[in-house]
């Protein structure tokens, strides 16, 4: 095994918030990592007996400030909002990331099973892949890609041949299932770790990513090392642990900002979606519906809805991965209400939010909670309280710290495209600054 290193998350009291419902303290673990797959030799292998991609000759480096900023005068929202762009833009991926943590590398060559198990032990969703003939970075594994495998055998194999096959399926041949079902790859991107970490929000905003490869180069070798994964979540838990007192300026409500999706009216005859444009389930809709819509959709959970649109549960692609995990296949012909008794103990509840809440309001809970999305429901003052009203994802938080202007790229963008389009808006933005500053002398010597 080898270690890992980055800055160390700056810890901060939680308070409580009225917005979550089961209040739990976030602690930061020190694990060493984990490398899974056949032995190889090269950048990332180190003394491990397993795999590639991580530890090698990194080591850690300081970014350019290491403390928050010192606010001394209340701010507008747009004032808030351009603080935190400031804060990102002084921070690297670095400096997200505990003193020590443990990251999981899949060899390519892993059987589809056994990284699901591995997965599963850990406690993760997703996995950077090794590419060992090549020694490079191979993309990422996560429960889409089981979602998509399960949704490509429940319609070309019996349920027998999928568990006969799967046993054999490498994670290599997880990008043929996607062309079979017509699903674009997903983005083979990455960032280096010293790139500022507004650049990394960008690229997750602009490849409809949740997540971002931190890859470095070997200082002996000058091969790739895969150093951490940087995720949504990771960001904005490390904004609201590091940035309280500009948070609390966020004041205005998360459907006045416009962040989310909300039900609204359905002007398409042939479409009976009552909540339109958002997915939804009931208890007696199938999981394997549910895994469609996953699929279909590129969603990664579905609120359950009764008859009058309250709110009862969440049904999350972690919830499939538990019920196929011991090759129990058939039980995706379950209905929800069967398939949640089986959910793993661990879940931590639905996260809920009114549209009125204000966006400070939400890093609150996201200090506090492990928060992956926010179900919108109807307040008390509501006649329906607890009916659906919309649901909010990290990238709709993200987005809307980030800026609208981003231009949004379509799926399987690939990095090396965006990575030049980023750096051109940098080179025009410091030309254009440096005009500025040429001009504002000339003014003076004037």
């Amino acid at each position: 095994m080898s270690s890992q290193t980055s800055s160390a998350i700056a810890s901060s009291t939680s308070p409580t918030t009225s917005l979550h419902r089961h209040p739990s303290a976030s602690r930061v673990t020190r694990r060493p990592s984990q490398s899974v797959g056949p032995p190889v030799s090269g950048p990332g292998s180190g003394s491990s007996s397993a795999g590639g991609g991580g530890g090698g000759g990194v080591t850690r480096r300081p970014s350019r400030a290491q403390h928050p900023p010192m606010i001394h005068r209340a701010l507008t929202h747009n004032e808030a909002l351009e603080a935190l762009r400031g804060f990102l833009k002084e921070r690297s991926s670095y400096d997200v990331f505990p003193v020590s943590f443990r990251l999981i590398v899949l060899d390519t060559q892993l059987k589809v099973k056994k990284a699901l198990d591995v997965m599963l032990l850990y406690g993760v969703v997703s996995a950077p892949l090794w590419n060992t003939s090549t020694a490079k970075f191979a993309g990422m594994f996560t429960v889409q890609d089981v979602i998509h495998l399960i949704q490509y055998y429940y319609h070309t194999s019996s349920w027998e041949g999928a568990a006969a096959d799967v046993e054999q399926f490498r994670l290599h041949s997880i990008r043929d299932i996607e062309k079979a079902l017509s699903v674009p790859p997903p983005p083979l991107l990455s960032v280096h770790p010293l790139r500022p970490l507004y650049d990394a929000c960008r690229y997750l905003i602009r490849t409809h990513a949740r997540r971002l490869p931190l890859i470095d180069k070997d200082t002996q070798t000058g091969g790739e090392v895969v150093i951490s994964v940087l995720t949504q979540y990771r960001v904005l838990k490390f904004i609201a642990m590091n940035c309280r007192d500009i948070t609390q300026y966020l004041t205005a409500s998360v459907q006045e900002l416009g962040i989310g999706t909300y039900v609204s009216k359905n002007d398409d005859p042939s479409n009976d979606n009552p909540y339109y444009p958002l997915a939804t389930a009931t208890m007696q809709t199938t999981v394997f519906d549910v895994a469609h819509m996953f699929s279909e959709q590129g969603i990664s959970a579905v609120p359950i809805v009764d008859d009058q649109g309250k709110v009862l549960n969440l049904y999350e692609t972690v919830d499939v991965i538990t019920l196929v995990r011991n090759g129990a296949y058939t039980a995706l012909d379950l209905n929800v209400s069967q398939a949640l008794k089986q959910r793993s103990v661990d879940f931590a509840g639905v996260v809920t939010c009114s549209p009125k809440d204000s966006l400070s309001a939400i890093f609150s809970l996201i200090r506090i909670r492990r928060v992956h999305r926010l179900v919108v429901v109807a307040g008390q003052d509501d006649p329906q309280p607890g009916r659906l009203v919309g649901v909010i994802s990290l990238s709709d938080i993200m987005r809307a710290l980030i800026g609208h202007d981003i231009p949004l790229g379509g799926a399987g963008v690939g990095a090396k495209g965006v990575d030049k389009a980023l750096r051109e808006e940098e080179e025009e933005n410091s030309f254009t600054m440096s005009e500025a500053n040429t001009s504002a002398n000339v003014s003076m010597e004037g």
